[in-house]
């Protein structure tokens, strides 16, 4: 049987396979929009120039502080004028709150409207590397009273490392009304490196905003 060479089509499938398999453990998706909305009542709204508060929620302090950071940066970019909340009390911690519990803090920093955000942990990958086994195999014999079975244990090498995809759900609040503008909800792809994502996340959300007519 005569082979014949392949298409145009299956070498370009090829390569995007083989620089897929390249990149699998930064994995192949990129940041991404997954969902947003926004309030036809604000259409034409723009905040270039605005000052606007910043504030994030997060189960880990340094994640909660680099969001704000990171936010606040890529308003900067866009034209905005952010400003960082102050620590607000929150029932539960870590949690995100009504987008109204904000309101006060910003009215009081004189901020035109808020933008906030709430980082989850989406998924949790553990790449171990190769493992070792142990077996127990059946012992006592055949007599009365023997005892049969097995057991096995996988055990890594070097340790295990974990890897989670975080997702970043932003939206913006008008302070004088108090009303609800535009919400929107990235994720990322899972990878050790917490900061960077936090980069492209908070990138996503805010490009998500302007493209809805707000900077």
């Amino acid at each position: 049987m005569q082979l014949r060479p392949p298409s145009g089509t299956s070498k370009l499938r090829a390569a995007a396979i083989a620089a897929c398999a390249v990149v699998t453990l930064a994995g192949c998706a990129s940041t991404q929009i997954n969902s947003q909305w926004s309030d036809p009542q604000f259409q034409g709204r723009s905040l270039r120039g605005a000052k606007l508060l910043v504030v994030c929620e997060a189960p880990e302090l340094a994640i909660k502080r680099g969001c704000q950071d990171q936010l606040a940066a890529q308003l900067v970019a866009f034209g905005a004028t952010p400003t960082i909340a102050p620590d607000l009390p929150n029932p539960q911690p870590g949690r995100e709150q009504a987008t109204g519990a904000y309101v006060p803090a910003a009215r009081a920093a004189g901020a035109e409207a808020v933008f906030s955000a709430a980082v989850v942990s989406d998924v949790a990958v553990v790449n171990a590397g190769p493992s070792i086994g142990i077996g127990v195999g059946g012992f006592g014999g055949g007599g009365r009273g023997g005892v049969g079975g097995g057991v096995g244990i996988s055990l890594p090498i070097g340790g295990a490392r974990p890897q989670v995809g975080h997702g970043l759900h932003g939206a913006l609040t008008d302070v004088a009304s108090g009303r609800l503008m535009w919400s929107g909800t990235a994720g990322t792809s899972s990878s050790a490196d917490v900061p960077g994502q936090l980069g492209e996340l908070t990138r996503a959300v805010v490009e998500a905003a302007q493209k809805a007519g707000f900077f």
